[in-house]
């Protein structure tokens, strides 16, 4: 008998050949998936808790291949601005005022719930504090790739920017120690233009050392590829090739500003890319050619960034997103279509973050990552295609159920595993204390 089982719904698997079970139903043992197959075939089997998806969608959880947990404290804060300006002038300024461990905790957690609500069971992250973050992310349940940041000037946590590296390092070597299934451990270099050459080798050898994912913004903006070309005499992608720091352990965040000879190094080197649409779009930043590095062979994954680039963390605003960025980027209205875009917000991210074998994928052995999306609303119906719903009409919040490693951590739409409602009271109380310092500076 089998511990869960989960019927009556439309099964999106992700697996390599991209199988849909109509009437399907997914069986698991303990934290991993024992069965997934049609009830025309083979009658739904036995088991402790069966669950009725009443018609719904049942998929594999989805896999944010980019985030900034903690920054969750300033969504909103500062919209409606250019990068450089909303970055230098109001998110650093507010991070070294305010990001301290309680602050990185509350945001974090904040962070979890949203992304276990709609159906994100996977996240990479990349920030400061990165311990607390873990211990957060950890007290809700979700699985993670977690990266220390190292950057090129004083940091929360890393005062010294010459120590940000050992201090990433450590961060590694005890959550490696702790043997967390739920989390791994990462190095989070923050861009090369915010980094030295030997910061970011230094970081890369160390993330080499220990056997985590290296993680970097890069080709985010023009600025940043022009300069880049002024300065090293090299796009952004060619100057990181040049240090030696992208392989197969390497995720590249961004890389909007690529062109064919980019592509061609990221594919050559085994790097994964992460773009991010609505955070590429709210900075008017560019549109990723989707198109340019698939045709390369580079794997491609979305995440949402960071919530004050973005303001949600909703994976299924960022796959509508990104089908229609491809489409208007060609003039092609067949690019980017929906089923490629599911698998970049699942079984494409888990490799591109490293967990290409454990989850992104309704296939047997894997880890019992599932959420099932209820499509009894107006606005799911009718229903001729089922990926075509998800990318192009479904939101978060039509997830009603999530699982992560087999346990149930959203049931009927509330989250199981902690209070949100009082991590929503105490990052509003932050807020107020950050408001408030804005608003004294503005007056001065």
């Amino acid at each position: 008998m089998y511990d869960l089982v989960i019927k009556n719904g439309a099964i999106i698997t992700c697996d390599s050949s991209d199988r849909v079970v109509e009437k399907g139903f997914v069986a698991v043992s303990g934290d991993k998936i024992a069965q997934v197959a049609s009830a025309d075939d083979i009658p739904v089997p036995d088991a402790s808790k069966v669950l009725d998806a009443l018609g719904g969608i049942i998929m594999p959880g989805l896999v944010n291949a980019h985030t900034h947990l903690p920054m969750t404290l300033f969504r909103g804060l500062a919209d409606d601005l250019a990068l450089a300006d909303w970055l230098n002038n109001h998110i650093f300024p507010a991070e070294a005022a305010h990001i301290k461990k309680k602050t990185v905790a509350a945001g974090t957690l904040l962070a979890c719930g949203e992304m276990l609500l709609n159906g994100t069971t996977t996240c990479c992250d990349g920030y400061f504090l990165e311990d607390e973050v873990a211990k957060a992310v950890n007290l809700s349940g979700m699985r993670a790739v977690l990266g220390q940041g190292v950057i090129g000037f004083p940091a929360p946590g890393a005062p010294d920017p010459e120590k940000g590296v050992a201090v990433a390092g450590r961060f590694v070597s005890q959550w490696k120690k702790a043997e967390n299934p739920l989390i791994r451990p990462s190095i989070f270099c923050h861009s090369p233009y915010t980094c030295s050459a030997k910061t970011i080798q230094e970081a890369k050898q160390k993330a080499n050392e220990l056997g985590v994912l290296f993680q970097i913004h890069a080709a985010e903006t023009r600025f940043e590829r022009d300069n880049s070309i002024s300065t090293h005499g090299k796009s952004p992608i060619a100057y990181l090739n040049s240090l030696g720091v992208l392989d197969s352990n390497t995720l590249v965040i961004h890389s909007i500003w690529v062109d064919e000879a980019d592509a061609k190094i990221l594919a050559s080197s085994r790097a994964s890319v992460c773009i991010c649409p609505s955070s590429h779009t709210k900075l008017a930043s560019g549109i990723a050619p989707i198109k340019l590095l698939e045709d390369a062979g580079v794997c491609v994954a979305l995440g949402t960034d960071g919530p004050a680039s973005n303001n949600s963390a909703d994976m299924f605003r960022e796959m509508g997103l990104a089908a229609r960025l491809g489409k208007i980027l060609t003039h092609d209205p067949t690019q980017s279509p929906a089923d490629r875009v599911i698998r970049m917000a699942t079984v494409d991210a888990a490799k591109a973050v490293g967990l290409g074998s454990i989850t992104g994928s309704l296939e047997v052995g894997k880890q019992a990552d599932i959420i099932l999306v209820d499509t009894n609303s107006p606005h799911l119906t009718p229903c001729y295609n089922s990926k075509s719903l998800l990318v192009y009409s479904a939101c978060g919040a039509d997830v009603s159920m999530v699982l992560v490693a087999g346990r149930i951590v959203v049931q009927n739409k509330k989250l199981l595993t902690f209070g949100v409602e009082a991590a929503m009271a105490s990052v509003a109380e932050i807020a107020k204390r950050i408001a408030g310092k804005n608003e004294s500076a503005d007056k001065q």
